[in-house]
């Protein structure tokens, strides 16, 4: 019977890890439903990114207060969890605080968690604040009802609970506090506890760490269902981010040639075609089999902190665009057609697509193309990329454009000018007096 709780530990911590490696395999899948891209440019600027965006949060601080407290909830929950370490080969070794034969430096790293723990509660209770006291408008926009907003305060409630069993598990740790070694908040905390039995805080201290365990492998198993996914994302999706000038867009070579051979009349037009310059099968994207494994990335990344809807001119003036909703609506009709595969083996026809059901053509049109939400994210996302690509397949499958835009297709096409005005015509502002 003396092994029970390491058996029952083991089977708590296969269960965990087995689930959430089962949902990230579900992840995988549902990524590589979307078109294989060529991955260019340097390798060593793609590290670099990640080390500056992904690790070291250089975008998040542009919003210096909410930047810097983020900061410290992600270092301090990761730095904390290093814990989590001594927490498994504990209860497989049925041993208790194992790495505490390191003395002082184990002294050093559970005060430095302590600390830390109590940096992250403060943090966490002024994000809830500012969501829901101080009710911020981007974090009240349409698309952040229902679920997203549920979900949003949730994971802060989770890691509220979290750091407070930490401490708890520290405070009444009679062996840990006897040590009086890193114990530099707990020692404060043990005196709640001054009244209770040496039993009771063993019972105490026993509670706080199964519950602490049991809650972080609730919470990996939660980021499948939620927006901090971002949390184990953030850094491959950072390492495919854009290398290239935020304003450029990608040219289909198979159109480019149609162009040349126009205006080329010497151009031989059936002269083989160039490597990767072959007419798609479609042009742009009506559904998310049409986007790229990348662009399904950034869906699943997608934070939903808002900072790219704040930042979009056409949000500001009351246009129905927000490129957040962009990227929620994607990764909602991902799922949808995960689920669909999961139920049916191969993916069967649901009279459904991303375009219309999840995302509006007015939405789509509203975009200014201004990259301002791309230079927002923190994460390196590219909700432009998503809107381009369905406007394209509005125009190049549907011709849907927008009467305005077909109007100056036109002009380009019969004036090589967006301008009413015949060709003959377009110097005579030269002769004006």
């Amino acid at each position: 019977m003396t092994y029970l709780p390491n058996i029952l530990f083991l089977l708590t911590l296969s269960l965990g890890i087995g689930y959430f490696a089962k949902n990230i395999r579900r992840v995988i899948r549902n990524i590589k439903l979307g078109q294989e891209v060529k991955v260019s440019g340097s390798a060593a600027q793609r590290w670099k990114n990640v080390l500056l965006i992904a690790l070291g949060q250089s975008k998040m601080v542009v919003r210096p207060v909410s930047g810097m407290m983020h900061i410290i909830v992600y270092l301090g929950f990761v730095i904390i969890n290093l814990e989590v370490l001594e927490i498994i080969i504990d209860g497989v070794l049925g041993t208790h605080r194992v790495f505490s034969f390191m003395g002082e430096f184990y002294g050093f790293l559970i005060g430095s968690f302590e600390l830390l723990a109590v940096l992250v509660l403060i943090a966490v209770i002024v994000f809830w604040l500012r969501r829901n006291a101080l009710k911020i408008k981007r974090f009240w926009k349409p698309e952040m009802k229902g679920w997203p907003k549920k979900d949003a305060d949730f994971i802060l409630y989770f890691e509220m609970v979290l750091m407070t069993l930490f401490l708890i598990m520290n405070a009444t740790d009679g062996h840990f506090q006897e040590m009086n070694n890193g114990n530099i908040i707990s020692q404060y905390v043990a005196g709640w506890f001054s009244s209770y039995s040496e039993n009771s805080l063993h019972l105490i201290e026993r509670t706080a760490w199964w519950l602490h365990i049991i809650g972080i492998l609730v919470f990996l198993n939660y980021l499948y269902f939620s927006k901090h996914l971002h949390i184990l994302l953030a850094f491959p999706n950072v390492y495919f981010g854009k290398l290239t000038a935020p304003g450029k867009f990608q040219n289909l070579e198979s159109v480019t040639n149609e162009v040349k051979l126009m205006m080329d009349p010497t151009a031989d037009p059936y002269a083989t075609p160039a490597e990767g310059s072959e007419t798609p099968v479609k042009f742009g994207a009506s559904d998310v089999m049409d986007l790229s494994r990348i662009q399904l990335l950034n869906a699943y990344t997608c934070t939903e902190c808002g900072r790219c809807t704040s930042e979009c001119p056409a949000n500001q003036t009351g246009k129905k665009l927000s490129p957040r909703k962009i990227m929620m609506d994607t990764r909602d009709r991902l799922e949808e057609v995960g689920r669909n595969i999961d139920k049916n083996g191969t993916f069967q026809s649901d009279g459904k697509q991303l375009l219309d059901d999840y995302i509006s053509r007015e939405e789509l049109w509203a975009c200014t193309t201004c990259n301002a939400c791309v230079e927002a994210c923190p994460v390196s996302i590219d909700p432009l990329s998503i809107i381009m690509d369905m406007r394209q397949y509005l125009v190049m499958e549907q011709s849907a454009a927008p009467n305005e835009l077909n109007v100056i297709m036109t002009n380009i096409e019969n004036n090589a000018a967006p301008w009413p005005f015949n060709q003959m015509d377009r110097a005579n502002w030269i002769n004006e007096s």
